[in-house]
C-alpha cells in the first residue's frame, strides 16, 4: 500500500500546482463521476484508491483499463484538494484542444472567456457552454488554468466532453473566429444580446474583462 511519501504519490501531488501540471502534461481528477468521465476519453494514466473507496466503487474500477494503487487515508488526503477526500483519484493526460481544429468544424457557438481568474466560474462556464451545445470554450488572456482542481470539479465532467482552448493572445483568437465567419459579441455591453439575424449564423459569446468588440 502506498503512503504519502511514496514516489508515485509524491509525483502526483505535484499536479496540484499549475507548474507541475504544465511540466508533466498531466492533471488530477477526484471522485467516481470525474474518473469515469476521464476513462471514457481514455485519459487516465494512473489511479489511486483507498481500501474503502476500492470497495465502494468496485463496479466502476472493474471496468477500467487502469488498475488502482491502494493508498493510505493520509496519502488520499495529500492527493485531494477538497475538505472531504473521495479516496479515488486519477492522474490524467491533458486533452489536446487546438483552435484550428475547432474552427475547422464550422462551429455554431463558441464561448470566449477573457481574464477569468476564478476556477469555479471557469468550470461553471465550461459546463453551461457544454449544455448549450457550444463547440468549444476559449480561455483567453490570463485566465485560470482549466485543469485546476476546482475548475475541473465545477465543470461536472464537461471538461472531458468539450474542447477547452487556452489562448493567451485574445486578439489573435477573436481574429481567427472572425476570419471563419463567427460573429463575436461581448456579454454585458451594447453588443449583447445579438440580433435575431445573428442567431442563424455562427456566434462567439465573449465574457470577461475585455474591450468591447466592434
Amino acid at each position: 500500500m502506498l503512503t504519502e511519501r511514496s514516489g508515485r504519490v509524491v509525483a502526483a501531488v505535484k499536479l496540484h500546482r499549475h507548474v507541475g501540471r504544465r511540466r508533466a502534461q498531466r492533471f488530477l481528477v477526484e471522485g467516481a463521476h470525474l474518473v469515469e468521465a476521464a476513462a471514457k476519453r481514455g485519459l487516465i494514466r494512473d489511479l489511486f484508491a483507498t481500501e474503502s473507496a476500492a470497495q465502494r466503487y468496485a463496479a466502476l474500477l472493474a471496468d477500467l483499463d487502469t488498475p488502482p494503487h491502494l493508498v493510505t487515508d493520509r496519502a488520499a488526503k495529500a492527493l485531494s484538494d477538497t475538505v472531504t477526500p473521495a479516496g479515488l483519484v486519477a492522474v490524467c493526460e491533458l486533452p489536446i484542444a487546438d483552435l484550428a481544429d475547432v474552427l475547422a468544424g464550422t462551429p455554431r457557438l463558441v464561448a470566449v472567456a477573457v481574464q477569468l481568474g476564478e476556477p469555479g466560474n471557469a468550470g461553471t462556464l465550461i459546463r453551461i457552454a457544454d449544455a448549450m451545445g457550444a463547440a468549444a470554450v476559449i480561455l483567453g488572456g490570463r485566465s485560470v488554468d482549466p485543469y485546476n482542481g476546482k475548475c475541473v470539479r465545477a465543470s461536472a465532467g464537461s471538461i472531458f466532453t468539450l474542447p477547452v482552448v487556452v489562448a493567451p493572445d485574445v486578439d489573435v483568437a477573436v481574429a481567427a473566429l472572425a476570419a471563419t465567419g463567427v460573429i463575436c459579441h461581448e456579454d454585458g455591453t451594447t453588443g449583447w444580446p445579438p440580433t435575431r439575424d445573428h442567431l442563424f449564423g455562427s456566434l462567439g459569446m465573449i465574457v470577461g474583462g475585455w474591450p468591447s468588440v466592434n
